[in-house]
C-alpha cells in the first residue's frame, strides 16, 4: 500500500476519510468545501484511491490531502483503510461526491459532544433527479426516527473508539445501514436537523440507496408503529 502525506499537521481533532475511484469529476468541489471549513478544531483529510485511473489521485495531492492508494475491493474496505492511517479522535466519512457546509465540523463536533452520542449524520440535499429527492426525503425524515438510525455512508460522523467497537463498516451490501444498524444497537446516535451536507444523487438514480436500504427503513417504521 502506496501512501504519500506533503505535510506535517497537528494531531487533528477529525479526520476526513475520503474514498475515491476515478472520480476527477467530483472530487475537486469536495475537496474545495472541505478545505473551506469556517472553523477552529484542527482536521486532516485522508482521500482512499481505490485504483483510479483518471486525475484522482492528482486533485488529491493538488489539495494536501494525505492519500492512501488501495485495492479498490470495495467501498467499505477503503472507509476502513483510511480510518486505520487517520489520526483525528473523531471519523468524518465523506464521498468523493459530496459537499459539506462551511459550519459542518464545528456543528457536527459540538453537536455529538454535547448530546454524549457515538454517532450522527445530518440532514441532506441531494442534487439530481426526482427519485434523489425521494431519498433526500428519506433520509432527512424517516432515517432520523428509526429504533436504529440509519447513517448514510456520504455523511457519517463517529467517535474512533465506537469506530473501531462495531469493526467498521463490514463486507456486505449497503454497508452503510449494516455499520449504522450494529453502532446504534450499542451505542447512541442521532441527526443534526439542519443540512450540513449536499450529495450528488447519481448513484441513487441507478441503484444507490434503494434496494435492502429501503427495506430496512420500511421494517423498522413499522416496527415503529406497530408498538404505538
Amino acid at each position: 500500500m502506496a501512501e504519500y502525506s506533503s505535510t506535517t499537521m497537528p494531531e487533528p481533532d477529525v479526520s476526513f476519510v475520503v474514498p475515491a475511484k476515478n472520480e476527477a469529476d467530483y472530487l475537486r468541489e469536495t475537496l474545495a468545501s472541505i478545505a473551506a471549513l469556517e472553523t477552529d478544531y484542527a482536521y486532516e483529510v485522508v482521500v482512499v484511491d481505490g485504483e483510479s485511473t483518471d486525475e484522482t489521485r492528482a486533485i488529491a495531492r493538488e489539495y494536501d490531502a494525505t492519500l492512501i492508494v488501495g485495492e479498490g475491493s470495495s467501498i467499505a474496505a477503503d472507509r476502513n483503510r483510511g480510518a486505520e492511517r487517520a489520526s483525528g479522535e473523531w471519523l468524518a466519512f465523506v464521498d468523493a461526491d459530496t459537499r459539506v457546509r462551511p459550519t459542518y465540523l464545528t456543528e457536527m463536533l459540538g453537536f455529538v459532544e454535547s448530546n454524549g452520542l457515538a454517532a450522527a449524520s445530518s440532514a441532506c440535499r441531494m442534487t439530481g433527479p426526482w427519485r434523489a429527492k425521494l431519498v433526500e426525503a428519506t433520509i432527512n425524515h424517516v432515517f432520523p426516527r428509526l429504533e436504529y438510525p440509519i447513517l448514510p455512508g456520504f455523511n457519517v460522523f463517529v467517535h474512533r473508539a465506537a469506530f473501531e467497537e462495531v469493526g467498521g463498516f463490514p463486507p456486505v451490501p449497503n454497508e452503510d445501514t449494516a455499520f449504522s444498524r450494529r453502532l446504534a444497537r450499542q451505542l447512541p446516535t442521532d441527526y443534526y436537523p439542519s443540512v450540513l451536507v449536499e450529495s450528488s444523487g447519481r448513484r441513487i438514480a441507478d441503484d444507490g440507496l434503494t434496494g435492502t436500504l429501503w427495506h430496512y427503513a420500511t421494517l423498522d417504521v413499522e416496527r415503529i408503529r406497530a408498538s404505538t
